[in-house]
């Protein structure tokens, strides 16, 4: 991609991706599989399929029917998107670039269910492990994002500190 390094263009590259497979899985779960009309569905072991309506952000916090809820997080999520794609414009480090590939594909993945639905549609369920929330592939890539970020994070202050 034009001005893009090529860290940067992999990163978007990863976006589209993640885009990709969180639209395909929700219309699946909320159109082909109708999951809401059908209820808890088990897939293996503690994998459910469960239909959560999230009109908050990450985990439904925030959140609330309300109209002005889900356009700012709508228009919030697109401006997050748009300012990580400027900073990956000059990414040089790979586990930054797919970092914030993750995130960006994730934000536009949930704000276009906002669009679409006027909330998000969340279906992955683990609940029998005692995680608490059902989320869907956009959020497992915006949490995958955020976590190799701090891994970078990391990374760069051990780099620093060791010896020359």
């Amino acid at each position: 991609m034009k001005g893009f390094t090529r860290h940067g263009a992999s990163a978007l590259a990863l976006a589209v991706l993640i885009l990709i497979l969180d639209q395909i899985s929700k219309y699946w779960v909320v159109e082909v599989f109708a999951l809401e009309s059908r209820g808890p569905t088990q897939l293996a072991g503690p994998l459910w399929l469960s239909m959560v309506w999230n009109s908050g952000v990450s985990f439904g916090l925030l959140g609330g029917p309300s109209e002005f809820t889900r356009w700012a997080l709508t228009i919030f999520g697109f401006g997050v998107a748009a300012a990580l794609a400027v900073w990956v414009r000059n990414a040089d480090k790979p586990l930054t670039a797919a970092a914030l590939g993750c995130i960006i594909g994730g934000a536009i993945g949930n704000a276009i269910d906002r669009i679409r639905y006027g909330h998000v549609a969340d279906f992955i369920d683990v609940s029998r492990l005692h995680f608490p929330w059902v989320f869907n592939v956009a959020d497992a890539a915006i949490n995958i994002g955020v976590g190799l970020l701090i891994l970078e994070l990391v990374l760069d202050s051990m780099r620093r500190q060791a010896p020359s």
